[in-house]
């Protein structure tokens, strides 16, 4: 495919840092749209719209650092304690979900009673707008040829054939490989669709917002069925245990547990003003 759009000197624009801007922007304006339903402030959207996606990004290149570092000597995905601060470093994406658990945490710490937002209604109105831009960012990763597929046979698989696909990712070139980016893009834009439609029906406030980590958790453990890059970690001496799956198990957990938190809480309503006297 093409990992750069064009080259400045010896440093290369990268498709997939373009998808990664798209994809912000589609999920903020979807988070405003949200969040006017749920009568959220924009201001208040848009600043933990940038928190989150700041967490973002530091977390998805910290659990990539983590689980590389991790990783034995010698094993496929090993990462010296010296390549992180190298430009490849700067350049990669980084581990999804470590983004995802980094913007949870930074998504909690804001709910703090002063920041004026409650929890499950802001909640209901992120969620899609994160899984949009997911599905965004994954045509990123199918551009650069990163995250990519086993062997496949079937009419829909993909060759890569770009050097630097290789060179950046470890992209197996001229061999038929599933594209799994394109599941991922699907899943995550299904999981949108849902999330939007959900708010419609649902019975409690936070609903939604637990929905989306079941679904994501479930999306990805199918998902990581065809994934080819499985150099990510295998855990408890379990080589089906990825960092992906291990994680996604999280997600659905903490999906259960926002679920049963939410479900017999009153709706959010604001405190009401203090009469004012003359």
């Amino acid at each position: 495919m093409h990992p750069y759009l064009f080259h400045i000197g010896s440093f290369g624009i990268g498709t997939y840092g373009l998808m990664m801007a798209l994809a912000f922007f589609a999920a903020l304006a979807l988070a405003k749209r949200q969040g006017d339903l749920e009568g959220l402030s924009h201001e208040a959207v848009t600043d933990m719209a940038i928190s989150v996606l700041i967490a973002g990004v530091l977390g998805s290149k910290a659990l990539m650092i983590i689980v590389g570092l991790l990783t034995p000597v010698g094993g496929e995905g090993h990462m010296a304690f010296s390549e992180i601060f190298t430009i490849g470093m700067l350049r990669a994406g980084g581990a999804i979900h470590g983004g995802i658990i980094a913007a949870a945490l930074v998504f909690f710490w804001k709910m703090r009673p002063k920041a004026g937002l409650p929890m499950r209604k802001t909640g209901d109105a992120l969620v899609p707008a994160v899984a949009l831009g997911q599905a965004i960012g994954r045509i990123g990763c199918f551009m650069a040829g990163c995250c990519y597929g086993t062997s496949c046979d079937l009419p829909w698989a993909v060759t890569f054939t770009n050097p630097e696909a290789r060179e950046l990712s470890g992209t197996p070139l001229s061999e038929h490989i599933h594209p799994v980016q394109l599941y991922h893009f699907g899943m995550n834009l299904l999981i949108c669709g849902i999330l939007i439609l959900a708010r419609k029906k649902r019975r409690f406030e936070g609903q939604v917002f637990s929905l989306y980590f079941v679904l994501e958790g479930i999306g990805r453990i199918i998902v990581e069925i065809w994934r080819g890059d499985l150099d990510r970690g295998a855990w408890l001496g379990l080589n089906w245990l990825t960092t992906g799956r291990l994680t996604a198990f999280g997600f659905i957990a903490l999906g259960v547990g926002i679920w049963a938190f939410s479900r017999n809480r009153p709706p959010f309503s604001a405190p009401k003003s203090a009469p004012t006297t003359v």
